[in-house]
């Protein structure tokens, strides 16, 4: 900035945002001391060096705010704990359950854990049914991100937000399934009259039958 440049020519670009060219930085600082304004090199591996005439003040103001917006909407996800006793009770049980849906809903990773202390080591069962219980409870807000594990006396799994998942369409490639039958049965009834009219034709053709060899004799006539 001002007299720190130590390029020997830059390109100089006013507060209005006007190219006023290439110059040394000796000459663009004497135009930014006339505006009664600073010259800042913004743009140093620039070939040459691109400098600007500005409120230094004002631009550090600028990019403070700037940055500070970005933080503002950057979602950051933070890690949460919540702790369980193998015999924590109803109430507490629920109280807690209570907090870990807020903090799934509020877009955070929880880290359920169950610390055993003393003899409760010899009762590890209680803990794993109350931690199977609980991703159970919270099947529809949480999904396992990390499966239940015993991390020395401590018992502990990893919850994350539920993504939606959209795969209602299952159905579908059964009811098109279900149309290949459709033609075939068509298909089969001229064949089951045929068997059919084959032996009411043998019913018939007692008389018929005796009459045919009759009937071939009698053609041959002088």
């Amino acid at each position: 900035m001002n007299e720190r440049i130590r390029a020997r020519e830059v390109r100089v670009v006013d507060d209005d945002g006007n190219q006023l060219g290439i110059m040394p930085p000796y000459e663009a600082l004497k135009v930014a001391r006339e505006r009664g304004l600073d010259l800042v090199e913004v743009s140093p591996t620039a070939n040459p060096p691109v400098c600007r005439i500005i409120n230094y003040g004002k631009y550090l103001y600028q990019l403070s705010k700037r940055q500070h917006e970005a933080r503002k909407h950057q979602r950051s996800i933070e890690m949460k704990e919540v702790k369980f006793r193998p015999r924590t009770s109803e109430h507490d049980f629920q109280t807690k359950r209570t907090h870990i849906v807020e903090f799934l809903q509020a877009g955070n990773k929880v880290k359920a854990t169950i610390m055993f202390r003393g003899r409760e080591m010899a009762h590890r069962n209680l803990g794993w049914e109350m931690m199977q219980r609980l991703i159970d409870e919270l099947g529809e807000a949480a999904q396992v991100e990390t499966r239940p594990k015993q991390e020395g006396p401590n018992l502990s799994a990893i919850l994350a937000p539920k993504k939606p998942g959209g795969g209602g369409k299952a159905p579908k490639p059964e009811a098109q399934g279900a149309k290949p039958p459709k033609p075939a049965a068509p298909s089969g009834k001229p064949a089951s009259p045929a068997v059919a009219s084959t032996p009411a034709a043998g019913k018939a053709g007692p008389a018929a039958g005796a009459s045919a060899p009759a009937a071939a004799p009698v053609t041959p006539k002088p």
